[in-house]
């Protein structure tokens, strides 16, 4: 028997991988991970084991993970009180003092060439994963089609499409694709070693025209620098960090570390990926 682990079981990506791998393998061989068990408690799948999954507490993710031979480790969000960094190096420790046989670990597209600040965490991840000695899968997610909830509802209430990364691409996907794909894998006797998980790869403008197809409305389509749309951001009400973040977004699009070609997702899926303008009818 193999038993399988999930952290970040009430988050939105951990829910979605949940539901797809207890279609996959037993529920009384899965345990879900949370630092809020009643609240994963009250929501996983029936036959699924709940544990406390604290990323900041590597004693009581040790004693979590024991008897666990497959953990799918969903990255942390930055800018926490105890840094990803660390957030992360717990959890690879934990996995390696309770004897855990395999990771797959969500990582970032093509991260030892990204040049963009946010991939480091997942880069020293992936290296203390491999230094740690344990078998893994890092799954590179390309960019979530909900991260541009904000600028897609504006633009249908009326407002401009505003982007400042030029003819970048990113291979936008919905986080449920992301999250069924991970499961899979977790599940998958022979796994890869490296999946480079991506929608179909195209530019804002792409999106802006699948979003006006969509939905029926015209909007002005604008393409400016760095600095405006940081001042927009501003303007409209973000304080300067989050701006500064949002634009970063904007810049590592511009600079092509989202423009990583892959068949990765569609194969590990079983089916080919829908156009953006498909996937978008599900969340506008």
């Amino acid at each position: 028997m193999t038993t399988y682990a999930i952290t970040g079981t009430t988050g939105k990506f951990g829910q979605a991988a949940l539901k797809t791998l207890v279609s996959l393998v037993p529920a009384s061989d899965i345990i879900a991970l949370a630092r809020n068990t009643e609240k994963a408690a009250a929501i996983v799948p029936t036959g699924v084991s709940v544990r406390k999954g604290d990323y900041t507490d590597q004693v009581s993710l040790t004693a979590s993970l024991q008897g666990v031979d497959k953990l799918l480790f969903i990255s942390s969000q930055p800018g926490a009180e105890v840094s990803r960094e660390q957030q992360h190096a717990n959890v690879v420790a934990a996995a390696k003092d309770a004897g855990v046989k395999y990771i797959a670990y969500t990582s970032f597209p093509d991260t030892p060439h990204a040049t963009t600040p946010l991939a480091l965490d997942h880069a020293f991840t992936e290296q203390a994963i491999i230094d740690a000695g344990i078998t893994h899968s890092f799954l590179r997610n390309n960019w979530y089609l909900e991260n541009e909830l904000s600028t897609i509802d504006g633009s249908i209430a009326g407002n401009p499409f505003v982007y400042a990364a030029g003819d970048g691409k990113a291979g936008w996907s919905l986080e449920s694709n992301y999250a069924e794909a991970a499961a899979k894998v977790l599940a998958n006797d022979q796994p890869k070693d490296i999946y480079e998980f991506s929608g179909n790869l195209i530019t804002y403008a792409d999106l802006a025209d699948a979003v006006k197809s969509v939905s029926g409305k015209e909007f002005e389509v604008i393409s400016t620098d760095d600095q405006s749309y940081t001042n927009g951001l501003k303007a409209a009400g973000l304080d300067d960090d989050t701006a500064e973040l949002v634009t970063m977004f904007q810049t590592l699009i511009h600079d092509g570390n989202l423009n990583v070609p892959s068949t990765d997702l569609a194969d590990i899926l079983g089916r080919p990926l829908n156009s953006v303008a498909d996937e978008l009818k599900s969340i506008i």
